[in-house]
């Protein structure tokens, strides 16, 4: 990406539209009520010919204090010193206000290129508000508009000079990790290594769990950075914000996700939007992270959580955070292992980590948790392996005969990974019991080392019936003609 494009301005000027329209995707909540946008989104623009990063940001407030807005109103400054370059967005159908003169003020103080768009300024409506833009002193307005796509070729026009001015950045060269394999490397360690994670293909990370668990305080402190906004307040993150890091020598793009509370409790439009947004990351990443409060572990609702991320076929780790808060340590844990153990049998042996997303302790296990867990998913079992164990288990614990039949069980193979599946053919499959599929299961998952993954188990019926049985043939008239004078 040549440079970085800050989008700021007002609550409800259009800027998460704006960033939509950039992105070419819906990845930032949008919604009629303003102060939807928390947290700083970043995204890969393309904008016809031109490629760029554009951060969307939180409404600016005329607040400087510790609550929200005021955190809220930093992190957004942050964002402008992090840019290259600011679009202040003011909205054409109500004009410049008070507020928007204030942050022309501050931005011509902070950055040197700051571009001025007049967002909702479509027909006749916003004639007098992009007029009144003249009076900020911050150039000649740019006429948009976000919802339809207006005015773009006009932005287009007005970054066009950024990209030479910085097109040296993309000459530089990401340095590699000690994670990134040659290509002579790669041919020794063959398909063993194809998952490890890289800097082109990082290691995808979803932080879930309830509200005020403490998912942002935990991925700030794995970051090294106060990059997601923070506090006391329950619900504060909304959006699924994905952020690249090196963590511990390891490649990651990491989720922060909106807490999920319980379905009866989510009326708020905006909420369910969260929530979803929430569940879509789930679905792109490749290791789960569920993450749990330690005065109030395994709730209901956290046991929902994590029977979802199994149920999509996620690696699952499962973190207890605050743990600085407990006393009895030992105690606490001894009890989280056994409520772990009969509330979670599904995950059995997936690991349970304790963290302080506060003080930075017990990272370091989260990341070998991790990284373990990662692995496992991606595990590829030979086959003549795979049915040396299929002729022990079978023998050891014959499958049942209903009905008087006998089930055979003959041959098992490996059909896929991430998460591993393995394809059984054998006689009745419709008749085996969930039990007996449990039994296999847990098997595979003891014998093979594979804990807390997810693994899926496909029966497939073994042809011992006549294929050409129900088969009709055409004679030719020649041999039937052949055949009836023989039978003669």
């Amino acid at each position: 990406m040549s440079f970085t494009l800050a989008i700021v301005g007002r609550p409800n000027v259009g800027k998460s539209t704006l960033f939509n329209r950039l992105v070419g995707r819906k990845l930032a909540l949008v919604d009629d009520q303003p102060g939807v946008t928390r947290d700083l989104r970043e995204g890969d623009a393309k904008l016809f010919d031109l490629r760029f990063t554009v951060i969307d940001t939180a409404g600016l407030e005329e607040i400087t204090d510790d609550s929200l807005q005021g955190r809220m109103r930093r992190l957004t400054e942050r964002a402008v010193d992090m840019a290259d370059v600011c679009l202040f967005l003011i909205d054409g159908r109500v004009g410049v206000t008070p507020s928007d003169e204030v942050f022309a003020e501050i931005l011509r103080k902070k950055s040197a290129r700051v571009l001025l768009g007049v967002n909702k300024a479509e027909g006749k409506a916003g004639d007098s508000g992009a007029l009144e833009a003249y009076s900020l002193g911050l150039g000649e307005p740019i006429r948009l508009s976000a919802e339809h796509g207006e005015g773009m070729d006009d932005l287009y026009d007005a970054l066009r000079p950024f990209e030479a001015e910085f097109a040296a950045r993309e000459a530089e060269i990401t340095p590699a990790t000690d994670l990134d394999l040659t290509e002579e490397e790669a041919e020794h360690e063959g398909d063993e290594n194809a998952h490890k994670p890289t800097t082109a293909k990082p290691l995808q990370i979803a932080v879930i769990g309830r509200p005020n668990a403490g998912k942002s305080t935990l991925i700030n402190k794995i970051l090294g950075q106060d990059r997601l906004l923070t506090g006391p307040e329950a619900g504060i993150t909304r959006d699924a914000i994905s952020l690249k890091a090196d963590w511990m020598g390891t490649p990651i793009r990491i989720w922060d996700t909106a807490g999920m509370r319980k379905k009866a409790r989510v009326v708020e439009k905006l909420e369910k939007l969260s929530v979803a947004d929430g569940l879509r990351a789930v679905r792109f990443a490749e290791v789960v992270v569920v993450l749990l409060d330690v005065e109030i572990p395994f709730e209901t609702q956290d046991l929902r959580i994590a029977d979802f991320a199994e149920t999509e076929g996620r690696a699952v780790v499962v973190a207890v955070n605050k743990w600085d808060l407990e006393g009895e340590k030992q105690e606490k844990l001894a009890e989280l292992k056994e409520m772990f153990e009969r509330l979670l049998p599904q995950l059995r042996g997936a690991p349970l980590v304790t963290v302080s997303g506060k003080t930075g302790r017990g990272l370091d296990r989260l990341h070998d948790a991790i990284r373990r867990a990662h692995d496992v998913w991606n595990r590829r079992i030979a086959t003549n392996r795979l049915n040396t164990w299929l002729g022990a288990m079978t023998e050891a614990h014959p499958p049942p005969a209903p009905g008087g039949h006998r089930i055979k069980l003959r041959y098992i193979t490996q059909a896929k990974t991430r998460p591993p599946g393995f394809v059984i053919k054998c006689s009745r499959p419709d008749e085996l019991p969930e039990s007996y599929k449990r039994y296999l299961i847990n098997g595979l998952r003891d014998h093979f080392d594979m804990p807390g993954t997810p693994i899926r188990l496909f029966f497939r019926g073994q042809g011992d019936e006549n294929p050409w049985k129900e088969r009709k043939f055409h004679t030719p008239s020649r041999l039937r003609k052949h055949m009836d004078k023989k039978k003669d």
